[in-house]
């Protein structure tokens, strides 16, 4: 496997570890709550007491967004994890295997193309409640079909090269084929797809908060 994809990757890994890092530990250093008001700081600019200013309630805009960004981190990324996790498999096992089983996948895939997003979600979490669990859990069964259709296709792509074949001759298990073989070889694409879903279902988390 290049070892550039894989900087590449450590390089994203890193920033976006850095970010969590901050945002989860905002408490530890941030004075204001996200719900204090201050009337007499109302519409600050940018300053040392408050980075990015005050709201017209006098509510601190930093403190507001670090205490949001991790509720909507936290769903973004359960989402997307969920996503992976079934979107992947069924991807990979389609590639590998084809005929009949990327037959079944790709069945699955248009049934869940076929299901508006917002609307399948939005009747979920209204009949069951708008709890985080329902929220996050909704979105990660919706949103696996990119996975499955990406990693179909690169599946499909490193199933024919010479080390695959030879791990098969070797008499390797399947096991060891797709973890050792395989996914290495596509986590490329798996980690785009999950930073771009990821995004996705903290946009869905607001339009179903805002509707």
């Amino acid at each position: 496997m290049n070892s550039q994809p894989r900087l590449v990757a450590a390089g994203y890994a890193c920033v976006f570890g850095l970010l969590v890092l901050l945002l989860l530990s905002s408490s530890l250093w941030l004075g204001d709550s996200p719900l204090h008001m201050q009337f007499e700081a109302r519409l600050m600019p940018p300053s040392a007491e408050h980075w990015l200013g005050t709201d017209a309630l006098g509510r601190d805009y930093w403190s507001r967004l670090a205490h949001g960004a991790r509720v909507s981190l936290m769903i973004g990324l359960f989402a997307a994890t969920i996503s992976a996790l079934i979107g992947s498999t069924l991807g990979i096992l389609a590639g590998y295997f084809g005929g009949r089983v990327d037959m079944a996948v790709t069945f699955l895939i248009n049934v869940r193309l076929a299901m508006p997003v917002v609307l399948v979600a939005l009747a979920v979490v209204a009949l069951f409640c708008g709890s985080l669990t329902v929220v996050v859990t909704v979105l990660g069964l919706l949103l696996w079909d990119r996975f499955a259709v990406v990693l179909r296709a690169a599946t499909m792509q490193v199933r024919k090269l010479e080390y695959v074949a030879a791990a098969e001759v070797l008499g390797a298990s399947l096991p060891r084929i797709l973890w050792k073989d395989i996914l290495p070889n596509v986590m490329n694409h798996l980690i785009v797809i999950f930073t771009l879903e990821m995004a996705h279902a903290i946009i869905l988390e607001a339009a179903l908060s805002f509707l």
